[in-house]
């Protein structure tokens, strides 16, 4: 395997962001705020070569990918496995609700949530363990290539993670804004993260 270079953006607002409810497994439009903070990415990386670009399944992801995609004029590629962790019980229910109907798992949440399992949800490191294969296939797929990945907050969290060589338990470490941009280069042994989250590209978009 030679280098990847991966782009990897945070969907643009949606309404559940809006409103800081959790969307994990379900499918949530985008706001038109949302597809404004997705043209200022196809912006910042309309010069920069891209090979393909993929996305999580998921409505706001593959929406987001597709404004992201035109000045590249490439199909949206689809990968479930950056789709964004699912959380169960959780979804469609605000931090305050959450806190409320289930503290004990918001308090883990937010102090280890490594440990976190929501009920009929995933854990973060399942999410990890399949973000991680998929990676490894993009990997196979484009040596020495520059792609871009339209996914999710914690997606977008566990990779850098993994790319710096920190566990889990250092989540809330890494921030994920709605269409932030993230870069690493990935190498056979060694992976750099060469920007985090940078959000410059969205000044003037209006709320």
């Amino acid at each position: 395997m030679g280098k990847l270079r991966v782009f990897v953006i945070r969907h643009g607002e949606s309404t559940w962001v809006r409103e800081r409810r959790f969307a994990g497994s379900r499918d949530v439009p985008l706001t038109d705020t949302g597809r404004r903070q997705c043209a200022a990415v196809a912006r910042a990386l309309a010069a920069t070569g891209v090979a393909a670009i993929y996305a999580s399944p998921l409505e706001r992801a593959r929406a987001s990918a597709e404004v992201i995609a035109e000045p590249h004029r490439l199909p949206v590629r689809i990968v479930p496995a950056f789709a964004e962790m699912a959380f169960g019980a959780w979804e469609g229910l605000t931090r305050d609700e959450i806190r409320a109907r289930f503290p004990e798992g918001w308090e883990q949440w937010r102090s280890a949530p490594h440990l976190c399992a929501p009920l009929g949800g995933e854990t973060v490191s399942k999410v990890a363990e399949r973000v991680g294969a998929g990676l490894t296939e993009l990997q196979q797929a484009h040596a020495d290539q520059t792609i871009v990945l339209v996914s999710h907050s914690i997606v977008m969290r566990v990779m850098v993670l993994a790319a710096l060589g920190l566990g889990l338990d250092r989540l809330w470490t890494v921030d994920a804004a709605p269409a932030g941009i993230t870069e690493i280069e990935y190498e056979p042994d060694w992976a750099t993260v060469h920007r985090m989250n940078t959000v410059s590209h969205l000044d003037g978009v209006a709320s």
